[in-house]
């Protein structure tokens, strides 16, 4: 397996950029969104230019990231990830923080120079209302370049996050080439839902909200060959 999170991404896209990788549901609001793997790593291309190019981070930057299990969560990890930040989930100072909207609260605990909110709306829909001190991220991502080439190596991170993302593929029993129904509340670590299937180049069913008596059909329907315990 490569030594760093970006080529891990790559690797498992690299087959096939036009499955599906990353396929979105939530069953209290309806939504459903399926991404390509060429569609994710636009979005993540344009987190990592936005980071990069705008904001100016170096590697190992600490970024904040208050975000859920989410497709848009996907796209801030593996764009901070490929610019070689180092994520951080507890407050503390960081350069850069990423907020879900309903956290606004909770992130103002946090010390960042740079602050983006994300709605988390169906459609990539931006913010109706965006919070003082912060920018809409789907607004500002969206100005940003399709490609990223990431620096060679791993970040700071990548090693101990790629260990324990190896290690918890194994033991849910995530197979090469699988596809993986998760209960995103259940499973909310990102190193569960994100990276563990990368490692094994699974794809993923990311269900919030997960209702029960949807499960048997979406199974069927999305083709899981995996439902994690």
């Amino acid at each position: 397996m490569a030594d760093n999170i970006a080529r891990v991404f790559a690797d498992a896209i690299a087959t096939d950029p036009t499955r599906p990788l990353l396929t979105w549901y939530d069953d209290a609001s309806g939504d459903r969104t399926e991404l390509s793997g060429a569609t994710l790593a636009n979005w993540v291309a344009k987190t990592a230019n936005l980071l990069v190019d705008e904001v100016g981070l170096a590697p190992g930057t600490p970024a904040g990231v208050l975000l859920p299990a989410h497709w848009q969560t996907a796209a801030v990890l593996l764009g901070c990830w490929s610019a070689k930040l180092t994520v951080i989930d507890t407050p503390g100072e960081v350069d850069v923080l990423f907020a879900a909207a309903d956290r606004i609260d909770e992130a103002q605990s946090w010390s960042a120079d740079e602050r983006y909110a994300l709605g988390l709306a169906p459609l990539a829909l931006p913010l109706r209302q965006v919070p003082p001190g912060f920018a809409d991220y789907v607004v500002e991502v969206r100005r940003h370049g399709d490609h990223f080439t990431p620096q060679p190596g791993p970040g700071p991170a990548d090693a101990p996050l790629l260990a324990r993302a190896e290690a918890r593929a194994a033991e849910l029993g995530i197979e090469a080439g699988a596809r993986v129904l998760i209960d995103a509340d259940r499973y909310p670590d990102p190193v569960d839902w994100l990276l563990a299937p990368l490692t094994r180049a699974a794809t993923v069913v990311l269900c919030a909200n997960l209702d029960p008596t949807r499960l048997a059909t979406r199974r069927t329907t999305e083709k899981a060959t995996h439902t994690l315990p």
